[in-house]
């Protein structure tokens, strides 16, 4: 069934959502804002799926069959995923909301002012999200990690860990600032962005890193003074891409600044101390 969700608010967005009886909507810890009393609530370690790049098959307790194996392999799975949920610096837990006995409402809201926006899977195609975009989903959306690669991970920080979502549903993400929606197809097949302004992208889209200029005097120009460092995101190819207007990092210097502690330094860009 089709999650019925309405994004309110403006400068720091909510998603309410009605539950169908029996539906349920799963949600990263520490993002749930308010239920009603017939909405019950579960926390668990695992989540849909099996983890890793979220291709896994199967989820909840029937997916690794009967018995002690079956027991054995769901534990080694719920393990496995937690595992590199720690790595990527992600929630342990999932927190489960289920309506029970008529119609209930549960409401969830990220951790930074900005917006949200409800993605709906088909099941032809995955999204991969940054990391801590994830607000909520169906549980019939199977959420797991991808990682972008070695290279990209060393050139283009944040952009090495990604969110993954496969299967059918409604899933709900969550940025800083206001989004836009760009097709890099419409703009020639390649667009290339500030590394930490990427909130979610469909798969298809081929995410990449490159160098900003050469090792010449535009170059390092372009790395000392333009807040940039040495890195920027490419994007290629044909689907729904969707940027952010601020930066985690960008807020993270502004309040530093605010408070008489800017520690962006002088230049920005390359010598920035920004310990993130």
């Amino acid at each position: 069934m089709t999650l019925q969700q309405q994004i309110v608010g403006n400068a720091m967005q909510m998603a309410v959502c009605t539950l169908s009886p029996g539906q349920t909507v799963y949600c990263e810890a520490g993002k749930f804002l308010f239920k009603t009393a017939n909405v019950s609530m579960e926390t668990r370690l695992g989540g849909p799926g099996s983890g890793g790049s979220g291709s896994g098959s199967g989820s909840g307790s029937g997916s690794g069959g009967s018995g002690v194996g079956g027991m054995l392999r769901q534990a080694m799975g719920t393990a496995m995923q937690v595992g590199q949920r720690a790595l990527a610096g992600e929630s342990l837990a999932f927190q489960y909301f289920t309506a029970s006995g008529g119609e209930g409402t549960v409401g969830f809201a990220g951790v930074l002012p900005g917006e949200m926006r409800a993605l709906e899977l088909t099941g032809s195609r995955a999204w991969f999200a940054e990391k801590d975009a994830f607000v909520a989903a169906e549980s019939t959306v199977r959420f797991g990690i991808a990682f972008a690669g070695g290279r990209q991970g060393m050139s283009g920080g944040e952009g090495f860990i990604l969110e993954k979502f496969t299967g059918t549903g409604t899933v709900i993400i969550a940025g800083a600032g206001n989004f836009i929606d760009l097709n890099p197809a419409e703009f020639g097949g390649r667009i290339e962005v500030d590394t930490g302004c990427i909130v979610a992208f469909e798969e298809g889209i081929q995410y990449g890193v490159q160098r900003i200029g050469g090792l010449n005097r535009q170059g390092v120009m372009n790395a000392v003074f333009g807040g940039e460092g040495l890195s920027l995101a490419t994007l290629e190819g044909n689907g729904r891409v969707i940027l952010q207007s601020m930066t985690i990092e960008g807020l993270a210097n502004a309040l530093k600044k605010s408070q008489g502690g800017d520690k962006q330094g002088p230049t920005g860009g390359l010598f920035s101390t920004h310990a993130g």
